[in-house]
């Protein structure tokens, strides 16, 4: 794997490198099987900033949150995407999602209970890590499953405005575009935080929702096949894309 070191001075960012922030739980980390179709899939502009804080080639699995089980996510195909439509530009992306935590887990100094991470903070450390190089140029976002239950849904929309006002403060963007991804359609308790999503445009400014119509899972009634992982971070890219327009 071909290991980049910055592009500009460490004062001066590179203004021709934009950089996405990549959170959430699992589907956002990805489950996928990584098959040969996507074992090789990568490009030279298109970037991830790996567990060392350097800049890689990106390739599945972008994630490292629980590396036996990571694999393919929607965070590739949307930086492919995103350098199909930008072709003058290089895309960095920040991987910082991790499987199982709720949203409640994503709040400054906050250890998420079941994996004993520090989410949030560890998202923000890496941002500010990956700023030095390049512009933050939006945040996708996939998460809710762990928050799908009657007793745990309450407040998620309020939670993730809060989250975006906190993160966009990071960035030192208050408009910074943001997009969420549906969870899956296959279980009737996923609904409870689709119908969440989808009030998030009307709420938030600058912010969208990724359709996941038609998208499947890999056998587990819980994570995207890879197909459909990859289906979905094209429909964030898409998305990102009339936002930034």
């Amino acid at each position: 794997m071909l290991l980049l070191t910055s592009f500009s001075k460490p004062d001066q960012p590179d203004p021709a490198f934009h950089l996405y922030l990549l959170v959430g739980q699992s589907n956002m980390a990805g489950r996928g099987i990584i098959t040969a179709e996507y074992r090789d899939l990568s490009q030279p502009g298109v970037l991830m900033l790996d567990k060392e804080n350097k800049w890689v080639t990106a390739s599945h699995p972008l994630h490292f949150d629980k590396p036996a089980r990571a694999g393919v996510g929607p965070g590739l195909a949307f930086g492919l995407e995103m350098a199909k439509a930008n072709p003058s530009v290089r895309i960095g992306l920040i991987p910082c999602a991790v499987g199982g935590t709720p949203i409640e887990s994503w709040q400054p100094a906050t250890m998420d209970p079941a994996t004993k991470k520090y989410a949030y903070d560890d998202a923000v450390v890496r941002l500010h890590i990956a700023m030095k190089s390049g512009v933050i140029k939006g945040i996708i976002w996939h998460q809710g499953e762990a928050n799908s239950k009657i007793e745990k849904f309450s407040g998620y929309l309020g939670d993730l405005e809060s989250l975006i006002g906190r993160l966009r403060q990071e960035a030192g963007n208050n408009n910074l575009p943001f997009v969420a991804g549906e969870l899956g359609r296959y279980r009737d308790n996923y609904k409870l935080v689709n119908d969440q999503l989808r009030q998030l445009p009307g709420k938030v400014k600058n912010t969208a929702v990724a359709s996941s119509e038609g998208l499947v899972h890999k056998g587990d009634k819980t994570h995207f096949d890879a197909a459909s992982a990859t289906e979905m971070g094209k429909r964030l890219a898409a998305q990102m894309i009339l936002l930034q327009r």
